[in-house]
């Protein structure tokens, strides 16, 4: 998900309105692939942020600060002294490409007015910011330099000419005449897919863009060029030009669009995205607030991803070793259960003793236990007939004995799957870093993960549990746990012994609280509830999903247990299937 020559398109429009004119103050280069500017204009102070990051490439206004090296990058020291006190003169995209040429009015140490070209290049991992000397097009220097090792195509060295981006050999959006986008749409293979040719074949036109259009004409978007008729051809023209004439007018609603608990972002535009009506929305006065805000909400979710792999691995590594271990204990308990076989050996040797003599290997005799049937026992030649009895006994005093040992043994080795399977889920459900640190205290607290040096002399944190809050459509608050502290802070601190607890059944998974407020809860709100309960467990992804439910007076938390783990009685089960759709219809309210 990246930006695209539609979104660049209205951002330098506003790059434009505001920036032209503007004197450049201050340069600075926090990170290796990343430059920030001070720009005055009108008396007005902005920052602009300025990455060729391969991940999150861009160029928009922030608020934000960045802590700066000691000592400035060589490039930042060439800006410095290039543009620094320089004034902006224009500020343009190349055609709908992702390419930003700001150009640049400076003075050189001889006192004499120059002009430099800053070209910022947003292309993924190829991304670059480039310094040119205006007056003959070669490279000053770049942030990223590009050897012929890197492109036998495009060198980007001081002292070369500048060539522009390779040309996609797309048709540009601005081209776009009724009835050559008609020739061209039934020129193209009729086995693509709709939405595909669409940005295969324009320029600046995104997946995102390209599906856009296809909603917006009421055209499925994966529709091979062959189903098209007439009709549905002009119905994406229109569409697809009122997306443009839109942007050429200068018209925007910049929009981010993120899944149902903010845990994820699912596209963001310069305008309105009504393929995704169904999601949650926010909006922006313009594309550069739009920009800024998504940037740093994408930095939080990286953060949260990166933690959270980290806290997976270190339990998967251990899940799997409990899974192991439970597979071998459980072959454990089926040899044990086959003990009789040895007790039977033994009275059946102590019976015929008198026909057993020291040397023997072994005996056929009958079976009393199984109608008489012939057997053969082996023997130890070795030992006396009363020793070979002994050891059949003692043997089987040792599988019964294993027997309990073992059945004990499986219990505490599924609890602590179950405990486990809990914390992943946990980790999936964290929707910020304060989440996850709990989590991690929580794991340090059970000696599942050991403290870190530099937290040994510091204070347990006290982070304030948030659970989630929704509100059901009867008005009844309900909240969910996102993991094991918070679940033991719901059912044993937060809630009132007549609330509604629900909690999937025998599937891990969040603790449910439902506010009684002192009259019956309704069915719906029940049914609402149960669909937020089986959303946050092991079980989301399935159907007819159990989901117990009881007054939380029921629910008790046994004496050792481990966080998050309780048991109940009395309770009933409802069975309900959680999907996207049904759940964005609770309101929540944080």
């Amino acid at each position: 998900m990246s930006l695209d020559g539609i979104t660049l398109r209205s951002l330098v429009s506003e790059l434009q309105s505001t920036l032209i004119n503007g004197k450049i103050n201050k340069v600075y280069q926090p990170e290796t692939d990343e430059l920030l500017m001070d720009i005055r204009n009108n008396g007005i102070t902005k920052k602009l942020i300025v990455s060729a990051s391969s991940n999150n490439p861009r160029i928009h206004f922030t608020d934000d600060t960045k802590k700066n090296p000691q000592s400035p990058p060589m490039f930042c020291m060439l800006l410095r002294k290039h543009i620094q006190g320089g004034r902006i003169l224009s500020i343009e995209q190349y055609g709908f490409e992702r390419v930003i040429k700001i150009l640049i009015s400076s003075y050189d140490e001889l006192g004499d007015l120059t002009e430099k070209e800053l070209i910022v290049e947003i292309m993924g991992r190829h991304s670059n910011i480039i310094l040119l000397d205006k007056n003959n097009n070669k490279i000053i220097d770049s942030i990223k330099r590009v050897t012929p090792d890197i492109s036998s195509v495009r060198q980007v060295l001081p002292g070369l000419k500048y060539i522009s981006v390779p040309s996609q050999n797309k048709i540009s959006p601005f081209d776009l005449e009724k009835n050559n986008f008609l020739l061209l749409i039934k020129d193209i293979n009729s086995s693509k897919v709709l939405y595909k040719s669409l940005y295969e074949n324009f320029i600046g036109i995104s997946p995102l863009i390209a599906k856009e259009i296809c909603k917006r004409a009421g055209i499925y978007e994966n529709l091979n060029l062959k189903e098209l008729k007439e009709n549905d051809i002009e119905k994406i023209y229109s569409s697809f030009k009122s997306i443009i004439d839109y942007i050429l007018d200068g018209k925007s609603c910049p929009t981010i669009v993120y899944n149902e608990f903010k845990t994820k972002i699912l596209g963001f535009s310069s305008w309105d995205l009504i393929q995704f009506d169904n999601s949650i929305k926010q909006h922006f006065n313009t594309v550069n607030e739009m920009l800024d805000q998504l940037y740093k909400t994408k930095d939080k979710l990286d953060r949260i991803k990166q933690k959270s792999l980290s806290l997976k691995k270190r339990i998967k590594t251990r899940l799997d070793r409990d899974k192991n271990k439970l597979s071998k204990q459980k072959d454990e308990l089926l040899n044990a259960k086959n003990r009789e076989k040895y007790k039977i050996a033994g009275e059946l040797i102590t019976a015929n003793i008198y026909r057993i003599e020291k040397g023997m290997d072994k005996i056929e005799v009958l079976d009393y236990y199984n109608d008489n049937q012939k057997i053969t026992i082996k023997l130890n030649p070795n030992l006396t007939p009363s020793e070979n009895a002994q050891k059949k006994f003692k043997r089987y005093n040792k599988l019964k004995n294993a027997f309990i040992e073992v059945s004990n043994q499986i219990k505490q080795t599924e609890s602590e799957i179950n405990y486990l399977e809990n914390i992943l889920l946990s980790i999936e459900n964290a929707s910020d870093l304060d989440d996850l640190e709990e989590i991690r205290e929580e794991l340090i607290e059970e000696n599942y993960i050991k403290n870190r040096k530099k937290y040994k002399n510091k204070k347990k944190s006290k982070f304030k549990s948030k659970p989630m809050h929704f509100l059901s459509s009867d008005g009844y608050d309900i909240y969910v746990g996102k993991n094991n502290k918070q679940n033991d802070y719901l059912t044993l601190k937060f809630s009132d012994k007549n609330d509604f607890w629900l909690h999937t059944k025998d599937i891990p998974g969040s603790h449910v609280i439902v506010r009684k407020k002192g009259k019956e809860i309704p069915e719906n709100t029940i049914y609402e509830a149960s669909l937020l309960a089986a959303y946050n467990s092991k079980a989301k992804m399935s159907s007819n999903v159990p989901v117990d439910y009881t007054e939380r007076k029921n629910v008790k938390k046994p004496n050792g247990a481990k966080p998050g783990m309780v048991i109940y009685e009395n309770n009933n089960t409802i069975y309900v299937t959680p999907t996207e759709k049904e759940i964005s219809k609770i309101n929540k309210i944080n």
